[in-house]
């Protein structure tokens, strides 16, 4: 496992953290989206009070660490390394307190095959092997949401969950498919839910025990830790290179195991 400080070197070389590929008019649109109702950026979450433009905007600087300055409108927005590292050894901590218990049922889901389904597997397989039963409900069942025109099915692979559209994983944020896989299990919840996006918020509306992981455009995660809907959620970049995200994976796996 890298040090904290190789990590942290490693995250802001790959961009995970550090100047990130989010732009920050990007950032600044999801923030004022959020803070105007748009139910798409509350990804299954509902709130318990009204959060301003500039709450949500000082919120982030405190959770992710994106720049404080209202005024910085265009250009670069960042992630505090730092809150990446604090953040993940407190999903580890999760984690491994779930996986102590006797038999824990824990569910996996992603909404970034192309990126965070890197760190869901090995995830996954630890706590397989460590005594946990995967849930895998909803698989095969179809919807149609989020204007993208035909249906598309719920799929596992390694007891992750994802969407499927025609025969290829693909992004997404609805929480509608992970609504679905916990009403199917009838009241039955997991002990853990470890998810990103729409798969996250709706666990955490459901008062499932959920940690996540979560870009800086996408607020709503953040805002549902400090309601204290999401346990944790890990500031990052959620779309670079899969094999970026090795020493991340690693170091996960690594304070589990060491927890246990």
């Amino acid at each position: 496992m890298l040090s904290r400080d190789q990590l942290r070197e490693h995250l802001v070389h790959s961009r995970i953290a550090g100047d990130v590929a989010t732009s920050r008019e990007n950032n600044l649109d999801h923030y004022s989206s959020l803070a105007n109702g748009d139910a798409y950026y509350r990804l299954g979450l509902s709130f318990d009070q009204p959060w301003s433009y500039r709450d949500i905007l000082a919120l982030m600087v405190k959770s992710a660490g994106v720049v404080a300055d209202p005024g910085h409108r265009w250009g670069q927005d960042t992630i505090d390394p730092d809150l990446t590292i604090d953040a993940l050894d407190a999903m580890a901590e999760r984690i491994a307190a779930v996986l102590a218990r006797q038999s824990p049922r824990i569910l996996f889901a992603t909404g970034h095959p192309t990126g965070l389904l890197a760190v869901h597997l090995p995830l996954a397989r630890l706590c397989a092997e460590r005594g946990a039963r995967l849930l895998t409900p909803g698989e095969g069942w179809t919807y149609a949401g989020s204007g993208f025109g035909r249906p598309r099915r719920i799929r596992y692979l390694q007891d992750v969950a994802m969407l499927d559209d025609k025969g290829g994983f693909v992004h997404t944020h609805d929480s509608d498919p992970m609504r679905h896989m916990l009403d199917e299990l009838d009241g039955d919840l997991p002990d853990l839910v470890i998810a990103d996006h729409g798969w996250a918020g709706a666990a955490g509306e459901a008062g499932v025990q959920t940690v996540a992981f979560a870009d800086c455009n996408d607020p709503g995660l953040f805002v549902g830790e400090a309601e204290g809907k999401i346990e944790v959620v890990v500031p990052l970049d959620d779309n670079v290179l899969p094999r970026y995200y090795a020493p991340l994976t690693e170091r996960l796996v690594t304070l589990v195991t060491r927890a246990l």
